[in-house]
C-alpha cells in the first residue's frame, strides 16, 4: 500500500514508498540506489541492528535536553542533515526543502557543491546554521572561488568529502539514462508517463543544473562529469592546503578507518564523518555505526565524530550516541520526504524523526546526551 497523502506517512519507509510512487524511475533510483550489489547500502542500516538498546528505569525522565555542539556550534538535536547533489530534479522545491526542514529541529543543513540552488540563495533562506560540502576539483581557482562564496553567503563550516575520487559503480543509473541535467531519451519519455505529478513539475518550472556551475555545463553521466570536472589524485597535502584556504571549521567526510581518522586530525580536522557515500561508491566497505567504536578509542576527544548513513529511526541515533558518535547525519529521509512531497514532506520526515529521538530519550530513561555511554549497549552479534 502506498501513502497517498503526507499525513498517512509515519515513518521513513513511508516517506520513501510515496517518492517511488511520485518520481521519475530514474530520480527515485538515483537516491535510492546503491553501488554494484549494494550491499554497503543495505548494512548501512540493517548493522544498526546488531546492538540493543539496555533502556533504564525510573529515571524521572519526562523531557530530555537534546542538545549538542558540533565544531563549537550548538545544534538543538543531535542530527545534521547531509549534503545531497540536485534536489530540484526530486522536486522543484530543490535544496529549500531540506534547509527549511534543518531550521524547524533548529539544527545545520549542509549544502552540496552540486546543489541545484546556489550557494547566495541558500544562504540567505534560513537564519539556522549552514555548511558547506566541497568536492576536490582540478581547477583550484574554482576551489577558491566556492570557499569565498560560502563565507560570503554565512556558511560557517566546511565539509571536505573524500570518498569520491572516481564514482562508483551504480548500475540503476545507467540503466535508466540518469544525467544532470536531465537528458531526455525514449525511455525516460516512458517513465514520466508513469509520473504525471513529477513530470508536470519538470516541464513547467525553470531547467535543473547545477546552480554553482557555468550555465553551459552540459547533459552528461555522472561518471562522465566526475572524470571531467574533480581530482582523483588529492593528497593529504591538498587537504592541509585545502584547510588554509577556508580558515575555519572543518569536516572530513568518508572516512572508515582509525588511521584515517587519527591523520584526519593531525591534519587539523575538527570533525570527522563516519561515512560510505551512503553504499553509493565502494560496495562492501564497513557501515558507519560498526566503525564508531575503533575510530573514538583512536582519536578520543580531539574531534567531534559523526555517524553519516543508515538512520531511519530515533533509536537508530541513541545507538550511535551511546557507542561514541556526537552526532548522526543522513541525507535519504529527507530526500524522500522532498520528492513525495516537496518542502512540507522534508520538514515533516525531519520533524518526526526529532520527535523520535526525544521520545526515545524518555524510554531510554536519559536527560541529557551526555549520559549515553556503552552501559547502554548491548551488542547481540
Amino acid at each position: 500500500m502506498f501513502p497517498g497523502r503526507l499525513s498517512d506517512c509515519l515513518n521513513v519507509d513511508d516517506y520513501r514508498r510515496a517518492a517511488r510512487r511520485r518520481a521519475h524511475k530514474m530520480v527515485f533510483d538515483y537516491i535510492d540506489g546503491g553501488s554494484d550489489d549494494e550491499i554497503a547500502q543495505f548494512e548501512n542500516h540493517t548493522a544498526f541492528n546488531d546492538y540493543r538498546l539496555a533502556h533504564r528505569v525510573l529515571s524521572g525522565v519526562d523531557t530530555p535536553d537534546m542538545t549538542t555542539t558540533i565544531m563549537g556550534q550548538k545544534l538543538e538535536v543531535p542530527f545534521i542533515l547531509s549534503p545531497a547533489a540536485g534536489n530540484r530534479l526530486f522536486h522543484t522545491d530543490g535544496e529549500i526543502g531540506p534547509a527549511t526542514a534543518a531550521e524547524a529541529v533548529g539544527t545545520a543543513y549542509c549544502l552540496s557543491t552540486l546543489s541545484s540552488r546556489s550557494i547566495e540563495d541558500i544562504g540567505a533562506l534560513t537564519t539556522g546554521p549552514k555548511w558547506f560540502q566541497l568536492y576536490v576539483w582540478k581547477d583550484r581557482v574554482l576551489v577558491k572561488e566556492m570557499l569565498a562564496r560560502a563565507k560570503s553567503a554565512g556558511y560557517t563550516a566546511l565539509i571536505l568529502t573524500v570518498d569520491f575520487p572516481i564514482t562508483g559503480n551504480r548500475e540503476r543509473d545507467p540503466r535508466n539514462g540518469f544525467t544532470i541535467p536531465p537528458k531526455l531519451g525514449l525511455k525516460q519519455i516512458w517513465h514520466a508517463m508513469n509520473a504525471p505529478l513529477w513530470s508536470l513539475d519538470y516541464l513547467t518550472k525553470p531547467s535543473v543544473k547545477y546552480a554553482n556551475l557555468a550555465d553551459d555545463t552540459s547533459a552528461v553521466t555522472l561518471n562522465d562529469f566526475v572524470a571531467q570536472q574533480l581530482s582523483a589524485d588529492f593528497s593529504w597535502d591538498d587537504a592541509e592546503w585545502l584547510l588554509g584556504e577556508w580558515n575555519g571549521p572543518a569536516l572530513i567526510k568518508g572516512i572508515a578507518r582509525s588511521d584515517d581518522a587519527k591523520r584526519s586530525v593531525k591534519t587539523g580536522f575538527n570533525a570527522i564523518s563516519l561515512s560510505n557515500h551512503g553504499g553509493r561508491q565502494l560496495d562492501s566497505s564497513p557501515a558507519p555505526i560498526h566503525c564508531v567504536q575503533a575510530v573514538r578509542q583512536a582519536i578520543g576527544s580531539d574531534a567531534d565524530l559523526i555517524v553519516d548513513g543508515g538512520i531511519r529511526r530515533g533509536t537508530d541515533v541513541l545507538k550511535a550516541l551511546a557507542l561514541g558518535a556526537d552526532a548522526v547525519s543522513f541525507a535519504r529521509p529527507y530526500l524522500y520526504g522532498l520528492a513525495a512531497f516537496g518542502t512540507k514532506g522534508a520538514v515533516q520526515a525531519v520533524r518526526q524523526l526529532r520527535d523520535a529521538v526525544e521520545r526515545d530519550m524518555i524510554l531510554t530513561g536519559v536527560g541529557a546526551l551526555d549520559e549515553l555511554d556503552q552501559s547502554f549497549i548491548m551488542t547481540i552479534k
